[in-house]
Parts: C-alpha cells; sequence; structure tokens
C-alpha cells in the first residue's frame, strides 16, 4: 500500500503541475498533503480551524503536535 499511496501522490502533483489544475484533497496523511499543498485547511468537526501554506502548517507547533507526532 505505501507504494500506491505514493504513485497516487506523484499523479496529484503532475496533475497539478502539467495540466495547471487546482487539486482539491481530502487526506488522513496529514505529513505527504501538507508537503505537496499549496494551500491546506485542518478542519475539525467539519469547521476550519488552521489555514496556510502547506509549509506553514508543517512547521506549526500546535498542528505538529495533533497530526504528525509520531508519523514524522
Amino acid at each position: 500500500a505505501p507504494l500506491i499511496v505514493k504513485q497516487i501522490f506523484q499523479v496529484i502533483q503532475e496533475i497539478n503541475r502539467e495540466q495547471k489544475m487546482t487539486v482539491f484533497m481530502v487526506e488522513q496523511n496529514a505529513f505527504h498533503a501538507l508537503k505537496l499543498a499549496h494551500r491546506a485547511y485542518v478542519m475539525v468537526t467539519g469547521k476550519i480551524t488552521m489555514t496556510g501554506t502547506g509549509a506553514q502548517l508543517l512547521a506549526d507547533p500546535e498542528v505538529r503536535a495533533a497530526y504528525l507526532e509520531g508519523g514524522h
């Protein structure tokens, strides 16, 4: 399954880069999704609680503690 996930993320990135197409993604793998995202939103119980670039959210201590601890 990790190989398939990697391939899916590569295809999404290619679509975005080559076709200049926006891709809306709902993904539980926060680390990989945020690495790929130009713009990202964190939702809790259906409400947006944080927004920023993928890099900003990856660097945010709250996001790291809540979604990335133990994963990366």
